[in-house]
């Protein structure tokens, strides 16, 4: 795997996002608190800019809650400006469907730089 510097560790404050070209592939780059992840510009759906998409949190209803709804990953949550479908910036899991994941590249801070490993 080859390592390409995309950012300074200074440069996104928590909750901010930047788009990268690696060669031929559009990254995107976010901070999550102190954590840094990268998934690629593109929703599986139907291949929208994922990048322009709203980060927010997600309503959830499940066993562990008893069925009553809450609040839950709270700035993890990427939506699709195309057609709404939401993934956990985190795990690049999709939250409608199990089986739908983004891809995550590898992020490395290395003293003040932020490189992605493709």
């Amino acid at each position: 795997m080859a390592e390409y510097v995309v950012a300074r560790a200074d440069e996104l404050k928590p909750g901010d996002r930047k788009l990268v070209a690696v060669g031929r592939i559009q990254v995107v780059l976010f901070r999550v608190g102190d954590a840094y992840h990268a998934l690629p510009n593109i929703c599986p759906h139907q291949f929208g800019p994922i990048c322009e998409g709203k980060i927010t949190g997600a309503i959830m209803a499940n066993a562990d809650t008893g069925w009553e709804p809450g609040w839950f990953h709270d700035g993890e949550v990427l939506v699709c400006p195309w057609h709404g479908l939401e993934f956990r910036i985190t795990t690049g899991q999709c939250l409608a469907y199990p089986n739908v994941r983004l891809r995550q590249y590898p992020v490395i801070v290395d003293g003040d730089d932020v490189k992605i490993a493709l």
